[in-house]
């Protein structure tokens, strides 16, 4: 038996180290050796059970209720922890295992941007202009240098899929953004799912999103609520689309005022769509300025449509509501109201740390934190919308610590629900389908020099 933890106290790891040690090659994005895990012991759930998770080819196979032995000092519940000889088994004593996050909807082709770019506190059309100035100065290393280190991120901090928008470009080779993209999906395919959304705009040819497909973009996208006619714009998306066999994943009405919706000639369109080909709006804020009648309406032709929606918390509260002095809206869209009329709700970050947005922690529990403060969502429907609501919309397999499913974890240490995502602890173990593929502890630093060390500071874990 191979019991993986860290080790508390003065054996705490040095920052960069390995929190799982492993005889493989592979690494995750903090260094972590990817391990598979055969069972995780003592963890805790969201009903308040502890229990032991068992795992076999990246599946979840059986979860059962752990033996409690002993209380220790430190207050945990002593467990078995024991397993097959030869098991890797991790001690989840203290964590609380939870669905693994998915981000529904990143741009990583421009994350990171913002030290280059440095715009004005901007709304959504400046951006878009200080956005397309700098893209006519970046190649297609450049983009994967930045998109690398944005997805290394999502995975360390517990998320296991991820769909980008990405751009196409003017001036230059077009596809250098798809290109860069595909490169960092094939470097990181051992530890994340990364779908690919070419955003088409209305001066790209046709030929130019066909070449994208082909170069490697899973899904036709863009913003026909901004193209000079957005029916028109609209339909032409989702000719490519059929044309080319994919789903799509639109930016729907990122705005509040004005007459030129495309919601309704996206959903009538895509209605006849046979079950389970992606269809996704994302934005979607013109409908949060509507009334009790016209968001009741947006949500019977979502549903009816079977289009999922995509909120975006972070992103369109930086963006939206910039020209009112007094009862500023939020931006988003009526998240409770689409929901209770049955459509299918996920919620993303968007931008990181790039024009359309300055800030961001590429982290899901920002995003949850964000739809319990601006959507007025409860703990548990939050968390769904960055976890299980977007693997729907995602079109991914269910995951989580319930049998049958993938084994697709996000293990925080905490008590429950509310301290996570009131708190976003730092302890983190991630696992995809069944595999660590980050491990992390918080330390503190003792900021005094003393006579007996010449080291600058004593690295402890964090209690």
């Amino acid at each position: 038996m191979d019991i993986l933890t860290r080790q508390r106290g003065d054996g705490a790891p040095e920052p960069g180290d390995t929190a799982l040690k492993s005889g493989d090659t592979a690494l995750g994005p903090d260094g972590t050796a990817l391990r598979h895990v055969d069972r995780i012991a003592g963890v805790g759930l969201l009903d308040g059970r502890v229990v032991d998770v068992d795992i076999s080819g990246g599946v979840v196979v059986a979860v059962t209720e752990a033996v409690t032995e002993a209380v220790t000092e430190a207050g945990d519940a002593g467990v078995d922890i024991t397993g097959a000889p030869g098991a890797a088994v991790v001690d989840g004593r203290g964590y609380l295992a939870l669905t693994a996050p998915a981000e529904p909807h990143a741009h990583l082709d421009k994350a990171m941007s913002w030290g280059a770019t440095r715009p004005p506190g901007c709304d959504l059309g400046a951006a878009i202009d200080a956005w397309r100035a700098f893209a006519v100065t970046v190649d297609q290393d450049e983009i994967y240098e930045r998109a690398r280190v944005a997805a290394r991120r999502l995975v360390s901090n517990g998320t296991t899929a991820v769909r980008t928008h990405v751009d196409l470009h003017t001036e230059g080779d077009p596809l250098r953004g798809i290109r860069a993209l595909v490169r960092v999906r094939d470097e990181l395919a051992d530890v994340l799912d990364l779908q690919i959304v070419v955003m088409v705009r209305d001066e790209d040819p046709a030929d130019r999103a066909r070449a994208a497909i082909a170069a490697g973009a899973d899904l036709i996208g863009g913003a026909p609520h901004i193209a000079p006619d957005t029916a028109a714009e609209t339909h032409r998306l989702i000719d490519l689309a059929e044309e080319l066999g994919t789903g799509i994943d639109l930016h729907v009405d990122e705005f509040l005022d004005g007459d030129h919706g495309m919601l309704t000639a996206f959903t009538d369109r895509v209605a006849s769509w046979e079950p389970g080909r992606i269809r996704t709006a994302g934005h979607c804020c013109r409908i949060g300025s509507m009334d009790a009648t016209g968001q009741a309406a947006a949500a019977t032709a979502l549903s009816g449509a079977d289009v999922g929606v995509v909120t975006l918390p972070v992103t369109n509260l930086y963006l939206q509501g910039r020209t009112e002095c007094t009862s500023t809206p939020r931006g988003l869209p009526p998240v409770r109201a689409l929901l209770d009329g049955g459509v299918t709700v996920a919620a993303g970050a968007d931008n990181v740390r790039d024009p359309f947005n300055p800030v961001g922690r590429s982290d899901a529990i920002e995003t949850a934190m964000l739809l319990v403060v601006a959507a007025h969502l409860d703990m548990d429907t939050a968390w769904h919308l960055v976890s299980d609501g977007a693997r729907d919309v995602m079109g991914l397999p269910p995951a989580g610590p319930v049998p049958g499913r993938r084994a697709d974890l996000l293990l925080v240490r905490a008590s429950g629900l509310d301290d996570v995502i009131a708190e976003a602890p730092a302890d983190r173990i991630v696992l995809r389908a069944g595999r660590v593929v980050s491990a992390r502890a918080a330390v503190v630093v003792d900021p005094f020099l003393t006579q007996a060390s010449n080291r600058s500071s004593v690295l402890q874990e964090a209690p």
